[in-house]
């Protein structure tokens, strides 16, 4: 078996979709368990001055996992809205402490 795979992301939302990036991500983030994941830590901004509104820790057993979630039909479905209220989106790799 691989190593964990361990994530931050950071999202931006469009313009004054603050609250309904949030409600999209409560939807998907749900979804998360089913795949072998961990949503770690949740903190939302307030996209001051260019900063994310929402940054995300995850970890996830191995990519396999991190590819299923990402695959899910659910969160397929749910495109549409994401593209609506997510205007960026950065995902990169972390080591968590603790």
């Amino acid at each position: 078996m691989s190593a964990p795979l361990e994530l931050c992301c950071l999202l931006w939302a469009n313009p004054g979709l603050t609250d309904d990036l949030a409600r999209y991500e409560d939807t998907v983030l749900a979804l998360v368990a089913d795949h072998h994941g961990t949503v770690v830590s949740r903190a939302i901004g307030g996209g001051a001055d260019g900063t994310p509104h929402e940054v995300q820790l995850f970890r996830f057993r191995d990519q396999a996992a991190l590819d299923a979630y990402l695959a899910d039909p659910r969160r397929s479905l749910l495109a549409s809205e994401r593209d609506h209220v997510v205007a960026r989106t950065e995902l990169f790799p972390v080591r968590l402490h603790g």
